[in-house]
């Protein structure tokens, strides 16, 4: 067992975590964040992407005691309480939200890129989405509604203008 700190959300944290202890099972399992998803556990599938220090990662590949003085942004950090995040209101207006289970992923990987690249294009949209699969869409709509959070730009994206969550939710 070692300690560690780190940032979370925004809200510091520090506990004891076990030498094999992945990031996403510190998240999961002591943290009770359950939107980061476990998928493949083997880095293959982006269901649990999670932001690191500004850079989206697997989380069920990065060992817990590497975030020690780093900071962590899951799902559960964008929105604001009751209110969403724009990239999360593009998700839904966009219908890219189909099973529910790779959307967690795709919107960390997308504030990822979109932090990065404020104006993507098509191709760097998908490649940046390159690693996160989706097995209920066509990505279509996935990257149409990366287009629509791309075009709200500016504050929008810091989460300053969005709306309550509605019944869509």
């Amino acid at each position: 067992m070692a300690l560690i700190s780190f940032m979370i959300n925004g809200q510091p944290w520090k506990g004891q975590v076990e030498a094999h202890e992945t990031l996403l099972d510190l998240i999961r399992d002591k943290l009770g964040l359950t939107g980061t998803k476990k998928g493949c556990d083997s880095g293959e599938c982006g269901a649990c992407t999670v932001i690191l220090n500004g850079l989206s990662v697997n989380s069920c590949i990065v060992p817990a005691l590497e975030v020690e003085g780093k900071e962590v942004l899951t799902i559960e950090g964008l929105s604001r309480g009751e209110v969403l995040h724009p990239i999360q209101e593009a998700f839904i207006s966009e219908g890219a939200v189909q099973c529910g289970f790779c959307t967690p992923g795709m919107i960390m990987s997308t504030k990822a890129l979109l932090d990065s690249n404020p104006h993507p294009s098509k191709q760097e949209i998908r490649q940046a989405l390159a690693g996160n699969l989706c097995r209920c869409t066509g990505y279509g709509r996935i990257v149409a509604a990366v287009e629509k959070a791309a075009k709200m730009g500016g504050d929008d994206l810091a989460g300053n203008d969005s709306r309550e969550i509605s019944d869509k939710v």
